[in-house]
Formats: C-alpha cells, sequence, structure tokens
C-alpha cells in the first residue's frame, strides 16, 4: 500500500478505538526509537478524540488539528509535546503557515481507505494535512487566515489542559502563545485553573475506596483481585495509568518491581515516564506485602525477578477485537484499566451514599483514575508527612515547585501552628 509524505494517525469513531496496524507500527518505532513517550501521547490523543464522540464537528476538527501537531512533533521538530515552549509553538505556527507544498493538497478525502484486495484498512496516499485552493483550475498560494490559526491554537491549548489534567506535562504553552499573541488584546484566554488539577480523595473517601475493594477481592478474588492490587499500586506508587498499561512499544510486567542488592530496598521501575524519561519509585511495607498477596493468587512465587516477563496485569478473558484478539496471557490497555478502576469508584460511592455521605458520594462520582496519583501524593505530603524533596522524587516531578503545590493546611491548623509563636526566642535567657 503506498503511503502518504504524512500518515494519518486517528481512524473514525467507529474504529478509532482499534487503531490502524500501519500507525501502531510507525508509533511503535517511534517509540523504541527517537521519542520514547510517543506512545503516551498518542494514546492520550485518542482518548482526547473519544471524548468527542458525541460532537461529530468537533471530533473532525480536533482529529485534523492534533495529526498535524502530532506530525509535526514527531517528524519535524523530533520533541515530545511535554517539552515545548511557546517559543516551540511559535515555530509551529509558522511551518503551519508555509508548510512544505508536498503536503498541500486541494481537495478534500479521506484520511483512510479500504484495500479490496487484502480487505485491510490503511492510510489514504491521496490525503495531505494542509488543504489549499484553487482559483479557474489554477492552484493558489496556501494562506492560513487569522481565524484558522485562533481556532488551531486554541484546540491545541484544549489539548495541553487534557494532558494537564493527565498529569502528562505541567505547563500549556499553547494558551501562553494565544495570551501574548496579536490576538490576545480581543480576547483574553483563562488559564486552566491548577486547583482542579490537583483535585483528590478526602481520607473518608479513599477509605470508602479501599474498603470496598477489599471486601470485593475477599467475595470475588477472580474478578476483583486485579482491581485490589491495580488501585493500591496507583495510589502508592503515584502511577500515572499510561504507566501500567500496554500500549505500542510498552507493556508493563513484574520485573519491573526490582530489589536493590545492596540496600534490599524494593522499587517499581517506570522505564518510559513523562517525557520519555525513566524513574523508579520505593515500595512501602504495605504495599509489597499486597504485591506478594497478587502473586500468590495468581500462582506465582512471592516476590518477582528481574528477567520476569509476566504482565502485571492480564485479561481474564481472550480479546474479542483489537490488535491481540483472541490473545488472554496480555497486559491491558489504558481504557480497560480505567474501567476497572471507574467501577470500583462508582461502587464505593454507592456505599457512602448508602451510609449517609452524600455529598462525598457525589464527589467521588467526578472522580477518575487520575485522582489516585493526586490523592497519593497529597496524602503523603499532608497526612503521612514525608519530605517534599523524596515525593518529588517518587512522583516525577520536573520541580519541587510543583510537589509544593500539593501541600494543603486548614485555617485551624494555620491558627495552630501559629498561636504559639514567640516574638523572642531567646526571652528570658539574658
Amino acid at each position: 500500500m503506498i503511503i502518504p509524505p504524512v500518515i494519518p494517525l486517528f481512524e473514525n469513531l467507529d474504529n478509532i478505538k482499534l487503531g490502524n496496524p500501519i500507525v501502531n507500527q510507525y508509533i511503535t518505532e517511534l517509540t523504541l526509537g527517537k521519542l520514547p513517550d510517543a506512545g503516551v501521547v498518542f494514546e492520550h490523543a485518542t482518548d482526547m478524540l473519544y471524548e468527542q464522540k458525541h460532537a461529530e464537528n468537533s471530533f473532525k476538527a480536533y482529529r485534523s488539528e492534533l495529526t498535524t501537531f502530532l506530525h509535526w512533533c514527531f517528524d519535524v521538530a523530533i520533541m515530545s509535546p511535554a517539552q515545548l515552549t511557546r517559543q516551540e509553538i511559535s515555530r509551529y505556527v509558522d511551518y503551519c503557515s508555509n508548510p512544505p507544498k508536498e503536503l498541500i493538497g486541494f481537495f478534500n478525502v479521506a484520511q483512510f481507505i479500504k484495500n479490496k484486495d487484502t480487505d485491510s484498512t490503511g492510510p489514504n496516499p491521496k490525503w495531505r494535512p494542509f488543504t489549499g485552493k484553487k482559483k479557474l483550475g489554477i492552484e493558489q498560494p496556501y494562506i492560513l487566515s487569522d481565524n484558522a490559526l485562533k481556532t488551531k491554537v486554541a484546540i491545541l491549548s484544549s489539548f495541553y489542559i487534557f494532558l494537564m489534567a493527565e498529569d502528562y506535562c505541567e505547563r500549556n504553552p499553547a494558551q501562553t502563545w494565544l495570551n501574548r499573541s496579536r490576538f490576545s488584546h480581543r480576547k483574553k484566554f483563562k488559564l486552566i485553573n491548577d486547583d482542579d488539577n490537583l483535585k483528590s480523595f478526602t481520607e473518608l473517601q479513599w477509605s470508602y475506596i479501599i474498603s470496598c475493594v477489599d471486601k470485593l477481592a475477599k467475595e470475588q478474588p477472580d474478578v476483583f483481585c486485579r482491581h485490589q492490587f491495580l488501585i493500591k499500586l496507583m495510589y502508592s506508587c503515584y502511577l500515572r495509568i499510561s504507566e501500567i498499561s500496554a500500549r505500542a512499544g510498552y507493556s508493563p510486567v513484574m520485573g519491573q518491581f526490582r530489589q536493590n542488592q545492596q540496600t534490599g530496598i524494593w522499587s517499581f521501575y517506570i522505564p518510559i515516564s513523562k517525557g520519555g524519561k525513566p524513574r523508579s519509585v520505593i515500595l512501602s511495607t504495605l504495599l509489597l506485602t499486597s504485591l506478594t498477596q497478587y502473586r500468590q493468587f495468581l500462582g506465582l512465587s512471592d516476590l518477582p525477578k528481574r528477567s520476569e516477563t509476566l504482565p502485571i496485569f492480564i485479561r481474564h478473558r481472550a480479546a474479542g477485537r483489537g490488535r491481540e484478539t483472541g490473545v488472554i496471557n496480555a497486559n491491558l490497555g489504558i481504557r480497560q484499566l480505567r474501567d476497572d478502576i471507574d467501577s470500583i469508584i462508582q461502587l464505593s460511592a454507592d456505599t457512602a451514599h448508602h451510609d449517609g455521605f452524600d455529598q462525598d458520594a457525589i464527589d467521588m462520582r467526578a472522580m477518575t483514575a487520575h485522582n489516585i496519583r493526586h490523592t497519593g501524593i497529597s496524602h503523603d505530603i499532608n497526612i503521612n508527612r514525608r519530605p517534599l524533596s523524596h515525593v518529588q522524587a517518587d512522583a516525577g516531578h520536573e520541580s519541587i515547585d510543583t510537589t509544593s503545590q500539593y501541600l494543603h493546611t486548614s485555617h485551624a491548623e494555620r491558627h495552630q501552628s501559629a498561636a504559639g509563636k514567640p516574638l523572642n526566642h531567646l526571652d528570658g535567657i539574658f
């Protein structure tokens, strides 16, 4: 099959969750080569697009823009979106204002077409990421209007808001570009509210989560032991769901639980974290016990060796569709693990509501898998009193300022700490 100069990344809504073999191969090669987090970015972009399933026009606009943007990141700049600054967004705008001629098409075509000979779908060789105009059959110079440019960067800003909510990145360079662009005097674009990003379960709410999953795992271990260890691992190690789910180029395995031969300390190794950087997270004693219990349930030795390649979270039954149809012993993807977690959150909220904690139940239902990471960080800082530098290292934050955002104090706590402050620490000595 002939491939266009830029590979379209996202199928239509009916097939977007299944993916495309040619696209998967392209993303895998990027992940194993020059951009280790290309697979993570692709998964997040796919998730964001799928959320537009009830708005076809929005889906098409977002799909078009994200395809062009990721082409520029992956093929032109060779940078992760998490690395970009306002200056790189300016470079991207310049690229879109004057794209290579071979990337300009002059009529709309489908991004993917079906090969009648193989009965498979692949990129349409006639598709191009930019669309120009003809006048009397003559190709006109490509022009990016102000309205098209604002829409383009606004969509990128929305994408970055999505990535920040998933804790993939810590800034929104597209929003910064908009606020400092020639459009800023016409309309001020509001930056994302960081407090919304850092939302976490309260102690009471989290207690309901743990109690619920422990109860279910005891009653139906074949179904819920996986849920139980998944939730405890994410909470204790502040994991992003992308760090423990399978995708192109990455399959989490038991060998990532590692013991330091000199100190005897156990940690969970993440080879591809945010921005493609690896990190190791120290395991608590209770989490190590949970790992042992989970492995005993799976019929394994108490603790893994580094060479162990068994997937951490495997399917209960064979896949019925997608890349791994018929496969049982394979890692679960982001959506499957997210569904597992969401089911526990909803069941826990039901219990809280039954016990009379109506507002807590409402708050819990608005939470997602990602809030578990925030909860683990917040509880360790504010309840367990772990040093900020330790939490920063385990969370993989680039700056301790990011970690400091999780510090929470009430007025009562502030009063208690301030009430006894002396004016003279050496009073009475002289």
